[in-house]
């Protein structure tokens, strides 16, 4: 009796499914829609409300207009219906909206972010304002800088300083931005969290965040004079930090509220005294490594 009515069950699911899937097809553009994929009908019926589904997602996605009116389940993709053997698999792919956005944003990658807001991630040569005559040479030697790097030229970097707010780290950052564009890896550092990070880290990965800063091919030190100076942060960190990019020829960048001047008496009074030659060596340093250039602007920020 049991085997029976198991048969009588089936049979009834049977019934039930078909009637399912041919009432849904009798919507035109959802036989339309099936007609398109290469799966037998016996197996079609099993899945139909599957298919609706995949039907109703489709429908959304040739009416949709940017990634930002999706109205799919899952914004940006789409729940799409494959054949495996006898069954049907269904995933969600990715909308030609967002494989756009995806591969704006592969840069990104490229870009290691310390202490600093995510929106750098975005900074823009074509944001950057024009209406600051003082921001003219800095974006010609950008041009310049990039056209080098390309060559394999060893250009150098920039130390960049000026008033507050007067944009000194968005400009670079939208530099890096277009480097990281063109696959190279940058790394953008806010030096005074860094050193009390790297600090922090003595019994955990001191030599891991310590040898990523350093030998990151293109590196970002921003607001360096603005940390608390110590004989470490100078001699430990700073120096052979500089030290092995010089010799290694790799881009540095420097944003700071000091000149040179001022950031060398900044660097040679510690709690342990004044230094004047080690503070010497430092500025020797930047300067093998970049190119001095000063921003005064109103503030941006405001």
């Amino acid at each position: 009796m049991k085997e029976i009515n198991k048969m009588l069950d089936q049979e009834v699911n049977q019934v039930n499914l078909i009637h399912s899937y041919q009432e849904a097809c009798s919507n035109k553009e959802f036989k339309k829609f099936i007609e398109t994929l290469p799966i037998e009908e016996e197996i079609l019926m099993k899945y139909t409300s599957n298919l609706e589904d995949a039907f109703e997602e489709e429908k959304n996605c040739k009416n949709c207009k940017s990634l930002a009116c999706c109205k799919n389940k899952v914004v940006g993709y789409r729940y799409t219906p494959e054949k495996e053997k006898s069954i049907i698999k269904f995933s969600y792919q990715a909308c030609k909206w967002n494989q756009l956005a995806m591969k704006e944003n592969a840069y990104k990658e490229n870009l290691e972010l310390f202490d600093m807001p995510i929106e750098i991630k975005e900074a823009s040569l074509k944001e950057v304002y024009t209406d600051d005559k003082s921001r003219v040479p800095i974006i010609k030697y950008f041009k310049e800088f990039m056209e080098k790097y390309q060559k394999k030229e060893n250009p150098k970097g920039l130390y960049l300083t000026g008033s507050f707010g007067s944009g000194k780290t968005y400009l670079i950052a939208a530099l890096l931005n277009e480097m990281a564009k063109k696959k190279v890896r940058c790394a953008l550092v806010y030096y005074p969290e860094f050193l009390r990070s790297l600090k922090s880290s003595f019994q955990t990965d001191y030599n891991e965040r310590f040898d990523f800063i350093k030998t990151s091919p293109v590196l970002l030190l921003d607001d360096i004079g603005a940390e608390n100076e110590s004989n470490w942060a100078r001699d430990e960190v700073l120096g052979p930090i500089l030290q092995y990019r010089m010799q290694n020829h790799l881009a540095t960048f420097f944003t700071s509220n000091l000149t040179l001047e001022e950031l060398e008496s900044s660097l040679a009074i510690t709690s342990s005294g004044v230094d004047k030659v080690k503070a010497r060596r430092i500025i020797e340093r930047i300067k093998q490594l970049t190119i001095p250039m000063e921003l005064i602007g109103k503030n941006r920020r405001n």
